[in-house]
């Protein structure tokens, strides 16, 4: 992805309240704001505008993520419709401030929305189908570098759901691969801009350690990814079935271990390194 430069302007100069950003050479444009803010959002001229659109939340079955991703040629038309769903708390949408979006448009960027945020796998995607729409082939690679701008944008405006799990930068911590063992456990990760992922196909120790209860709240993410999947039994371990990103290293070899861990000393490169080591010397 190329370097940006970004202008985000602070309606109410608060960084969680009303706000817009754009990017230099770009004619689109972002506005976010709260539910608590939804009217003053509304008002806007930019919501009579046709553009894409993205309400987060939480999903009140599973306690994750949620997100709707929709389209409108009025966006204050369509984004009225949504009071009645009661999940979302804040609103994002994408438009161009120079009348080019058209419906065929914004139902293509939709659809491409949806299939990338279920990919992504960050949230559970409230949509139950995909529109999309086809398009010429030049109309095409528009909208293919529109995406690539919404990208950009929305991690910044605080939602990242599509930002695919272990993604990140290039540089050399992000790129070097870690391994944490115990018991003839064996689990690979490295670091991201998130924090640490746990690649696809590392285990995890199948019982959590008695002292383990002494610390309930440590231990939650493990469980969670028991319930939903994604650490499941194979054989004498528990084996990841996807990539799982943690806020830390610690976070992430608590689960593997089965008990509270230090990250820091638990991660190795395959010469027998700790982490700690390799960030004292950086």
């Amino acid at each position: 992805m190329s370097s940006a430069t970004i202008k985000l302007f602070l309606v109410q100069g608060d960084a969680k309240r009303l706000r817009t950003a754009a990017l230099s050479n770009w004619t689109g444009k972002a506005v976010a704001a709260p539910r608590s803010e939804f009217e003053s959002l509304l008002g806007r001229e930019e919501a009579g505008k046709s553009g894409v659109y993205f309400l987060t939340g939480t999903d009140p079955d599973s306690g994750k993520p949620a997100l709707y991703v929709g389209e409108a040629e009025s966006l204050r038309e369509r984004l009225r419709g949504h009071l009645d769903k009661d999940f979302w708390n804040h609103v994002l949408f994408f438009i161009s401030t120079d009348e080019n979006l058209t419906k065929a448009h914004v139902r293509y960027l939709e659809g491409r929305l949806i299939e990338q945020a279920k990919t992504a796998g960050r949230a559970v995607v409230k949509n139950s189908q995909a529109s999309g729409s086809r398009l010429p082939e030049s109309d095409r690679e528009d909208m293919e570098v529109f995406l690539e701008r919404i990208h950009q944008l929305m991690p910044v405006l605080g939602v990242d759901a599509l930002v695919p799990i272990g993604s990140g930068g290039t540089g050399r911590s992000e790129s070097q691969l870690l391994y944490c063992e115990i018991k003839g456990v064996k689990a690979t990760g490295r670091l991201t801009p998130s924090g640490f992922v746990v690649l696809k196909g590392s285990q995890a120790v199948p019982k959590e350690r008695a002292s383990a209860q002494q610390y309930p709240s440590a231990i939650a993410p493990r469980r969670r990814l028991i319930e939903d999947g994604t650490l499941v039994e194979e054989g004498a371990y528990l084996v990841f079935r996807t990539d799982a990103e943690f806020s830390s290293p610690s976070a992430a070899a608590t689960v593997i271990h089965g008990g509270s861990a230090n990250g820091l000393l638990a991660w190795k490169t395959k010469d027998g390194k700790t982490l700690k080591e390799l960030e004292s010397k950086r």
